[in-house]
């Protein structure tokens, strides 16, 4: 099976200042990757040069057979890849369904109210608050309208940065079963950046480790390469 996603020598920064370093990855359909490590090893910058917010310096990002070189990221949204930042961004001036409204701007397809109510079924306690703005809600209220912002777009790819940030532990589960889930009964791919290392492996299929801007290990399920790079 090709992967949906290739990544080939990527090498990216800031301001000359290379973070990532011939960065080489694969994620296969249907699953969810995590991609583990300390900060300051890469990995919001990864998922940046991704979803085309930083343009790499050297190597090329394939999703779905296309090289993304010069691909802007609302062409990138339109081709199904969807990021979720760090931090639960969410427009605090606008309401819940104004929010989500919002990431559907661009779609000209039918199925948009089918896909808001879908949301608000995954998502029950934003249906209780649709009217609520986004300063009002709590941080866990507020990381499932991120992610309900992406996925009201219909992405193939979901690339979510540290999403248990500042969570309790039931809403971090909850979150992480509901990927797993929508893994399975719809097909989406995942790339999950976290530094929880026991939930995102509770659900993930595969396993990257990255430190100093490359990935270090593709498999952590062996117990000294986990303790040495993870410290359990």
């Amino acid at each position: 099976m090709r992967p949906l996603l290739e990544v080939q020598g990527l090498t990216a920064g800031y301001g000359g200042v290379p973070v990532l370093d011939e960065v080489d990855l694969a994620i296969e359909p249907a699953t969810i990757c995590a991609v583990l490590g300390a900060n300051g090893a890469g990995k919001t910058t990864l998922v940046r040069a991704l979803s085309g917010l930083i343009r790499p310096a050297a190597g090329q990002v394939v999703y779905d057979g296309r090289n993304l070189d010069g691909v802007p990221v609302e062409d990138r949204v339109r081709l199904g890849l969807a990021h979720v930042p760090e931090g639960r961004a969410v427009v605090e001036q606008l309401t819940v369904d104004e929010n989500l409204r919002l990431a559907v701007l661009w779609r000209r397809d039918r199925h948009v109210r089918r896909d808001l109510a879908e949301v608000y079924e995954l998502f029950e306690p934003l249906a209780r608050r649709r009217s609520h703005l986004g300063h009002q809600l709590s941080g866990g209220e507020r990381q499932m309208l991120a992610l309900g912002r992406a996925l009201v777009a219909g992405p193939r790819l979901l690339l979510l940065d540290e999403p248990s940030l500042g969570l309790a532990p039931k809403v971090i589960a909850e979150i992480l079963t509901l990927l797993a889930r929508l893994r399975d009964t719809t097909g989406l791919t995942v790339l999950l950046v976290e530094q929880n290392v026991r939930s995102a492996l509770s659900v993930a299929d595969r396993s990257v480790v990255m430190a100093l801007g490359r990935v270090t290990t593709a498999d952590v399920s062996d117990a000294t390469l986990r303790h040495a790079y993870l410290g359990f």
